[in-house]
């Protein structure tokens, strides 16, 4: 008798359920298979000469990090419908290439929807490295089906009150007494302050989405085959953020990293081919231990011939030198 491996129904889900995933060492050939797909141009995680003089260690893209986190974390994803958002993502160390993530997700609440076949399951998300380091710490909301559209789970957590405000501070501070940042020098960008706004003329285009997908250990049916849902495959919105961060780069080239992020509502779907452009805003800054911090919110759009669609709300905290 054979078995299907299609990874967990929303009712087969209860709260405190906990999943793990295969670890994975950050080598710098994925990490260049990463920015090849993606773009960032995050000075530090380009040039390994400048991250040893500043950091003392050849530091691992943010993107590429969380990319693998959130991919790990589809062992309890791999049927989702849709992703709804990310809230509470903060760093707590950015790793080295050479380390390895281990990522464990965990079940922490639940919502059956009354409208259609599927239920939201709350997800908390940490990553360690090989000495069990905490390196992110965060939560996602996944749709999933039911096994059968009568499935009755009574499940009815209240989802609003899931998940923290990143604590980012820490992280800032810990950059500032470790690093030597005076041999930090990117090159000069524009001013950042608060309502501060970018609207960028260049979209990206997305394309090799499913090599994205393997390279991050995504599992979702719906990124892999095509026939997974009627309106065929969806691209990874690890892939959206990643080419929004890539044109947050291109326009603040001052970055030094991103310490989390304040959340990410996914408003829309994205196809390989899609052309993505950005709004960026500057919501606020602020100083921690001599280094500034600002708040960014960033609008992505698909554009189209006739017009654009909204498809990502993007909330990072980002390190300026």
């Amino acid at each position: 008798m054979s078995h299907l491996v299609e990874g967990p129904y929303f009712d087969d889900l209860a709260v405190g359920d906990l999943f793990d995933a295969p670890s994975i060492t950050l080598t710098g050939g994925r990490a260049a298979v990463h920015q090849s797909i993606v773009g960032s141009r995050l000075q530090l995680g380009l040039d390994e000469h400048m991250a040893l003089a500043v950091a003392g260690r050849p530091v691992a893209d943010p993107g590429f990090v969380t990319d693998l986190a959130i991919g790990q974390s589809t062992a309890v994803t791999r049927r989702v419908v849709a992703n709804l958002f990310y809230r509470g993502l903060a760093f707590h160390r950015l790793p080295s290439i050479g380390d390895t993530l281990r990522t464990r997700t965990e079940v922490v609440g639940l919502k059956q929807n009354s409208s259609r076949p599927t239920g939201l399951a709350a997800l908390r998300i940490t990553t360690h490295d090989q000495e069990e380091r905490l390196v992110l710490d965060f939560w996602r909301c996944a749709m999933l089906p039911l096994s059968a559209p009568d499935a009755q789970t009574g499940h009815a957590d209240d989802l609003s009150s899931i998940g923290t405000p990143p604590a980012t501070d820490p992280f800032v501070a810990s950059l500032a007494a470790e690093w030597d940042l005076d041999r930090f020098r990117p090159p000069t960008g524009p001013d950042v302050v608060p309502g501060a706004l970018w609207d960028l003329r260049a979209g990206d285009v997305v394309t090799s989405a499913p090599e994205l997908v393997r390279l991050s250990l995504n599992l979702a049916h719906v990124h892999h085959d095509e026939y997974s849902q009627p309106a065929g495959r969806l691209v990874y919105g690890g892939h959206t953020i990643g080419l929004a961060l890539a044109q947050v780069t291109r326009t603040l080239p001052q970055l030094l990293t991103v310490a989390g992020w304040h959340g990410c509502d996914h408003t829309g779907p994205v196809r390989e081919g899609d052309t993505l452009v950005s709004r960026i805003q500057v919501e606020g800054v602020r100083e921690v231990s001599g280094l500034r911090v600002a708040d960014l919110r960033v609008l992505v759009k698909a554009r189209g011939r006739d017009e654009d669609r909204d498809v990502l709300d993007w909330r990072p905290v980002v390190v300026l030198r």
